[in-house]
């Protein structure tokens, strides 16, 4: 059986404190069986722990398989071992394509493929090429649950990409980081508990009291001196402004080559931008965490897996509606209580929602 696989694959790795929504749902779900007869493509980026959130969908009597692209990295080993075990796994760019009943998009990789009931969109970066779909798309980044995810999950993992590499001592160190949303704010964060001098490069009316706390410089982006001497003075500079090409409609491609800084993108597009070389930046432009084993760890992307799924079960109970949909409170707040009465991150997620 397919569900019992994968939970042998992943009972050894992970407490089931470490998914406590995920687990919630596996509990709910074999008994309802939401999915039954529902042909579902799951496309979250595929890494290990993303193993937990297929186990709800399967329990729930999903047909499921699995989409990669070409956009989001995923681990080759992974994918092997659901291919081993019998889950379809199709790429976004292949010429032959399957319709499903639901498909649970990462960036709109699948926007192109036909979802007789509508998608899940988990990124904001993907919202608008799903804006014209005709169908339901519930666009998981509308709520207050992907906060977790990109200010303690995000945020953690830029920093434990970089001291793979070497980069782990960020006392006094002048860190650069363009972008002060959700991606962007828990970098921040991170950056000034690890003793780092931070300038964000931003809209400053974009700005709250806290970013203005944890930084040293709030730079305007549309100042191109301004943010051409942070750069310069940089220690490291990483992107988390879900623009493409945003450092260099700020900054002359020049200035970024020349610097001395450790490039970084923590964003799915590539928000360096083409005149600077994929070669000058860590990972060849694309998403740094991604170069690790677990991009975010399991017990602050719980939360954010369980809405996807959730949202897939909005779509399966609501065949008829169309147009762009938020989760709604009752279901996110379900799955926050949950998260703090039974995980492991519970504490830390309280202290930001």
């Amino acid at each position: 059986m397919v569900e019992n696989a994968i939970y042998e694959k992943i009972k050894k790795v992970y407490d089931v404190t470490e998914y406590p929504a995920l687990h919630y749902q596996i509990e709910q779900w074999h008994e309802t069986r939401p999915f039954m007869g529902l042909k579902v493509l799951d496309a979250t980026p595929v890494y290990r722990n993303t193993l937990v959130k297929y186990i709800p969908l399967l329990a729930g009597g999903a047909q499921l398989s699995v989409g990669i692209s070409d956009i989001m990295a995923h681990d080759k080993n992974i994918v092997e071992f659901l291919t081993s075990i019998g889950i379809d796994v199709y790429k976004a760019e292949d010429r032959h394509r399957v319709s499903f009943d639901i498909i649970m998009d990462c960036a709109a990789s699948f926007s192109g493929w036909s979802a007789n009931m509508g998608y899940v969109e988990i990124t904001r970066s993907g919202v608008d090429r799903y804006k014209a779909s005709g169908k339901a798309v519930y666009v998981v980044d509308s709520g207050r649950i992907k906060r977790i995810e990109t200010s303690l999950g995000t945020g953690e993992s830029y920093f434990r990409a970089m001291a793979k590499i070497g980069y782990s001592d960020w006392n006094g160190k002048n860190l650069v980081v363009f972008g002060s949303g959700k991606v962007g704010r828990g970098i921040i964060m991170y950056a000034y508990r690890y003793g780092a001098n931070v300038t964000v490069v931003t809209d400053p009316d974009s700005v709250d009291d806290k970013i203005k706390e944890w930084a040293c410089r709030i730079v305007d982006f549309h100042k191109q001196q301004d943010v051409e001497n942070a750069v310069k003075e940089a220690y490291a500079i990483v992107t988390a402004t879900g623009v493409p090409g945003a450092v260099q409609k700020s900054c002359s491609p020049k200035v970024v080559i020349s610097s001395n800084a450790i490039l970084a993108n923590m964003g799915v597009e590539d928000e360096f931008g083409p005149d600077i070389p994929a070669e000058r930046v860590l990972n060849g432009k694309a998403t740094i965490n991604f170069s690790l084993e677990e991009p975010t760890h399991l017990k602050y992307i719980d939360a954010t897996m369980a809405l996807h799924n959730a949202g897939a079960l909005y779509i399966a109970q609501n065949p008829c509606v169309a147009g762009l949909v938020t989760p709604d409170a009752e279901t996110e707040n379900e799955l926050l209580r949950v998260s703090y009465e039974k995980g492991i991150a519970g504490p830390e997620i309280a202290m930001i929602l």
